[in-house]
């Protein structure tokens, strides 16, 4: 803590004093101070592995700092480490007491000067433990020791701004002799949109278009308007422009429309609002109409809804009681496999980062350790409880000034875990090893595995059961939807905007680290990720091929007791048709209670078959982690261009026989096959008849008989209705 009545430096006449801790090979030292004083005070925590300890003692020396020569010993204080107490929280931390110094030679003998300081055998639950110094770091220096602790972030609070272009009076072009083409430009920050050119010349456009920015609080940037005239296809000309700051515009909680203002505009963008008193001094202006409000009732996705995290929505007042809460106990990583060269061997110095919500954490670095052991609790309040939390784990690049200095280094991927909490059962402990696997432009690599404990905590049942039953999302996303293209043009301006104000922190959560937990390219085009979800449809699909696989088994009596059985039940439900729904529930009840002992213990990983990770080639990798857009060679890029062309020339023939289904269906009536059409109403006359005149039950008891009818009573040919239905006209044969 602070030393006092400390003596004065042999040279110098005064006192520059700092402290060396030392414990076997661990050394470490308080910062000394520039002015003379024997009155200092370091306020620093010490922290030494409890396994890496070496010695039985620990010797806290108090030295002179001298600018010529070796440093002074002013004396020492020795501790015995099996006299050392332990504290474990909650229990209050241990009050600091004063020291005599002793002799530095050992000798015995007192010396002048005392020391205040606390020594205990502790956990990482101390208060103290995450600004302490720490042994396995003793080798970073400078601002790489603010790299390594772990600190907690909060993503910062974003809004969707809109603003509705509504009309513009006045637009006078600089040549007069010609009506303008006026759109609207808008720029926040570095996002700019604009609306269509008004599709009637004149000088007073209409649009009533809506544009759509996000912006994040504390609000740095103002909203630029401007109205231009499109000249020709490369030029064009501002007619007028306006700044205006975030803070004037009102926050919309709900749908009801907020009310709409002119702004006067000028060449320059100090235009003002209509009112305002420095109107006067523009004697003519043009002028824009406009409605602009942020969005309080939407939630600003900066991730994927697959795997969001957070539901509420901006505005604070709107937001429900927590329903649960997570706890997840960060414990190590075993395995991991060695990031980079350092003295001619492997080394890891792995981190972890969690993120649920806007909340982030990560934790300290272990430094040159393949299995390193971090212990690390964290807790989040849950509102939703299908939502998914987020685990990376990162090698860290900047531990010293001379790597980050360059601008270059970038936090390698080790790998990272999801967890939906929808599968976790409540106030369960799951402790588990994930498997961390990375995709690389070489193929995919296990590089270790995560070991995590999780316990999801309900608050009240009555909540999760009443999310269950509502929207994911707030009711502004289904009152006023936006478009897919709107979705993933602000989901990725809402990444941008959170990795940039996160890479400003102290230390830095870096880009690349946000980005990789956010997956900022996972719309984009992947050859591996096309296989994967036909593979997932069809692995769907499979389940109905198998239930009609087994039907024409039935049919073709191949297994002639369970045909029997099957046209037993069918008769039982066409006489009795009230037990059909019945039956079908009390079925699946039945099938659920089965899959019960076979329910999954823990929660599921990234799995890299489903992934299609395992056969994919080395030219489908890179052209996964190409860049967009494309930078590698143009022959290169042929070939992959024709290969897609190959590939979507498929799915292009699965649609159009999908669309001439439905085409055929369409003409039966529309008397585009006269024949087929008249034979068609002919039916439909007949069976109406027929259906009115014969009991329900009698025509479903033949209908179904016929179709389970023995093969001997089958033809291999196909039957009528489907060779009428295979004859009707689509539009296919109007396709240039």
């Amino acid at each position: 803590v602070k030393a006092k009545d400390l003596p004065p430096g042999l040279i110098t006449g005064g006192c520059d004093p700092y402290v060396e801790v030392k414990l076997g090979n661990y050394k470490g030292r308080t910062k000394h101070f520039d002015r003379k004083t024997n009155l200092p005070e370091w306020n620093q925590v010490f922290a030494f592995t409890k396994e890496r300890i070496q010695s039985s003692v620990l010797e806290v020396f108090v030295k002179d700092k001298e600018t010529l020569g070796r440093d002074d010993f002013l004396g020492k204080v020795v501790f015995d480490l099996n006299e050392i107490p332990t504290r474990v929280p909650p229990n209050s931390p241990l009050a600091p007491q004063w020291y005599r110094l002793d002799d530095w030679r050992g000798e015995g003998k007192a010396v002048r000067g005392e020391i205040m300081l606390a020594v205990w055998m502790g956990t990482q639950a101390d208060e103290a433990f995450p600004e302490a110094w720490h042994a396995d770091s003793a080798s970073v220096h400078g601002e790489g020791v603010f790299n390594i602790r772990s600190k907690v972030y909060v993503s910062p609070k974003l809004w969707y701004l809109r603003v509705n272009v509504i009309e513009a009076q006045d637009m006078i072009p600089s040549d007069r002799n010609r009506l303008p083409d006026v759109f609207v430009k808008a720029n926040v920050g570095m996002q700019t949109l604009k609306t269509k050119i008004c599709p009637v010349k004149t000088t007073n456009p209409l649009w009533n278009e809506d544009l759509v920015f996000v912006v994040a609080e504390p609000f740095e940037e103002q909203l630029v308007i401007s109205v231009e005239d499109r000249v020709h296809t490369s030029k064009d000309e501002v007619i007028g422009k306006i700044s205006l700051p975030m803070n004037v515009f009102e926050k919309r909680l709900d749908h009801r429309p907020v009310h709409s203002r002119w702004f006067n505009l000028d060449k320059y963008g100090t235009g003002v609002l209509e009112g305002d008193p420095r109107r006067k001094e523009h004697k003519f202006s043009s002028r824009i109409h406009l409605r602009i409000c942020l969005e309080g009732g939407y939630h600003v996705m900066d991730e994927s809804t697959m795997y969001i995290s957070d539901t509420r929505p901006t505005a604070r007042q709107l937001w429900k009681q927590p329903v649960g809460m997570l706890e997840i106990g960060i414990l190590g990583a075993k395995g991991l496999v060695p990031m980079k060269l350092k003295d001619g061997r492997g080394s890891t110095n792995a981190y972890c980062v969690a993120k649920y919500g806007q909340k982030w954490v990560r934790t300290r670095t272990i430094l040159d350790s393949l299995s390193p052991r971090w212990n690390e609790q964290y807790t989040w309040e849950v509102y939703d409880p299908c939502t998914v939390v987020t685990l990376g784990v990162f090698d860290n690049c900047h531990l010293g000034s001379a790597q980050s200095g360059n601008g270059v280094s970038r936090d390698a991927r080790i790998g990272k875990v999801r967890i939906r909490l929808s599968t976790l059962e409540a106030h369960k402990i799951y402790t588990h090893s994930f498997p961390l696997l990375v995709l690389q432009p070489h193929g995919l690599k296990k590089t270790g595995d995560l070991q995590i404990s999780v316990r999801f905590t309900t608050l009240s049942l009555a909540n999760i059961i009443y999310n269950y039953g509502h929207p994911l999302l707030p009711k502004m996303h289904y009152i006023f939807p936006f478009t897919v293209n709107q979705v993933d043009g602000l989901r990725y301006q809402a990444m941008n905007i959170v990795a940039a104000r996160l890479g400003r922190a102290e230390p830095p959560l870096r880009k690349e680290v946000v980005e990789y937990m956010l997956d900022v390219d996972s719309h984009l085009w992947s050859m591996r990720r096309s296989k994967a979800n036909f593979f997932r449809i069809m692995s769907l699909l499979s389940g109905y091929f198998l239930v009609g696989k087994w039907l024409e088994d039935i049919c073709n009596w191949r297994y002639p007791v369970t045909s029997v059985l099957v046209h037993v039940l069918f008769l039982i439900l066409v006489m009795y048709p009230e037990l059909i729904l019945p039956t079908m529930f009390l079925y699946m009840f039945f099938i659920g209670l089965w899959n019960f002992k076979s329910r999954p213990r823990h929660p599921p990983h990234m799995d890299m078959k489903l992934s299609w990770a395992e056969a994919v080639g080395p030219d489908e990798l890179d052209e996964e982690f190409d860049t967009f857009p494309t930078s590698r060679s143009q022959d290169l890029v042929r070939l992959r261009y024709d290969r897609l062309r190959s590939v979507a020339g498929r799915i292009q023939t699965v649609v159009g026989d999908i669309a001439a289904q439905g085409e055929r269906i369409q003409s039966l009536l529309s008397w585009r096959d006269p024949r087929a059409t008249s034979l068609f109403i002919l039916f439909c006359l007949a069976a109406s008849v027929v259906l009115y005149a014969m009991p329900f039950k009698a025509i479903t008891l033949a209908g179904g008989l016929y179709y389970l009818r023995h093969p001997k009573f089958r033809s291999k040919l196909p039957s009528l209705p489907s060779n009428f239905f295979k004859r009707l006209p689509s539009r296919i044969d109007s396709l240039l």
